[in-house]
């Protein structure tokens, strides 16, 4: 693999068969306002010049919750933005057959309302030893005990992603949480290049060897899993014969996290992760204003909500 010094744009030819693919390689730390954006992709630039800049300070905060005063059996309409909530219910519902509209139709939908979701960042390796790298946001933690995550990919054109066919052929990966800093250099690998390219490479990221599993981890996320196939389970639409998807649940083996984001507790300080989620349509999001509620037990509870009969 070529080594890039920092700043420097180099161009990579990759043969594919009779065709080429281009590269650039770059160090992203070194982008600011004022440089060269010749390795963004076409109407990057522009769409950015119309937005205010990136604040890059933490905008993570605790505060007290939207309606500290709510009593059991009390409706909604002394938090914090409830009147203009409960205007909403004046337009009324629109009622959606999801069995009733294409799939095109429906994903937009779904991404949009289902939101904010995390964003798994899987490093994966083929039989034939290329490297994969993508992130993907249908992920989630599973369970603790064992501890499990999963994954599901979508198999446009009945064409199986990259990264499951490695992970059903090979059972190990890597998962690693995206944290502002790098999320452009992450967003990269989501580009749809062929089989045999490795996005590591366009990415500008560091390849960290794994302990357990082959694939590497992420060096730059301070949260990365090494992870074992655990089940998977291929997804047909009611009636079809074709596979549109595939779900992995992924047994947790080893957790790398930097002792910077830990806590005196020993667990990850959300504000010193910095970890970003998919939204809608191309929109990411980052943690802003958060609160804590506590847990009702009902034991101690049961004779106030008994009593509201």
């Amino acid at each position: 693999m070529l080594r890039v010094r920092h700043g420097q744009t180099v161009r990579q030819t990759y043969r594919l068969g009779q065709r080429q693919t281009h590269v650039l390689t770059h160090n992203p730390r070194k982008q600011g306002p004022g440089r060269s954006s010749s390795h963004l992709p076409k109407g990057f630039s522009h769409a950015a010049s119309k937005l205010p800049p990136f604040n890059a300070a933490p905008s993570f905060s605790l505060t007290g919750p939207p309606n500290p005063g709510w009593k059991y059996g009390e409706g909604y309409e002394a938090s914090a933005g409830a009147d203009e909530w409960a205007k909403g219910e004046e337009g009324g519902w629109k009622s959606i057959d999801t069995g009733s509209i294409p799939p095109r139709e429906l994903y937009p939908l779904m991404i949009s309302g289902i939101i904010p979701r995390p964003v798994a960042f899987v490093s994966s390796l083929s039989v034939s030893g290329v490297h994969n790298l993508a992130p993907f946001s249908y992920f989630s933690m599973v369970s603790h005990n064992p501890p499990l995550i999963s994954i599901s990919f979508l198999h446009p054109r009945h064409k199986e992603k990259d990264t499951s066919e490695n992970i059903r052929a090979t059972k190990g990966f890597t998962v690693n949480i995206i944290s502002e800093p790098f999320v452009t250099n992450a967003n990269f690998t989501s580009i749809d290049a062929p089989e045999d390219v490795d996005e590591w490479i366009g990415s500008g990221l560091t390849k960290e060897p794994s302990t357990i599993v082959s694939p590497p981890r992420v060096k730059e996320s301070a949260y990365s899993m090494e992870c074992e196939l655990f089940h998977l389970h291929d997804l047909f639409p009611p009636g079809a014969s074709q596979m549109s998807g595939t779900l992995i649940l992924g047994h947790v083996r080893v957790i790398h996290v930097r002792n910077s984001i830990l806590n005196e507790r020993g667990t990850v300080d959300a504000d010193k992760l910095r970890p970003v989620a998919r939204l809608g349509g191309l929109t990411y999001g980052r943690l802003g204003d958060s609160f804590e509620l506590p847990r009702v037990s009902w034991k101690k509870e049961k004779d106030a909500v008994q009593g509201l009969k």
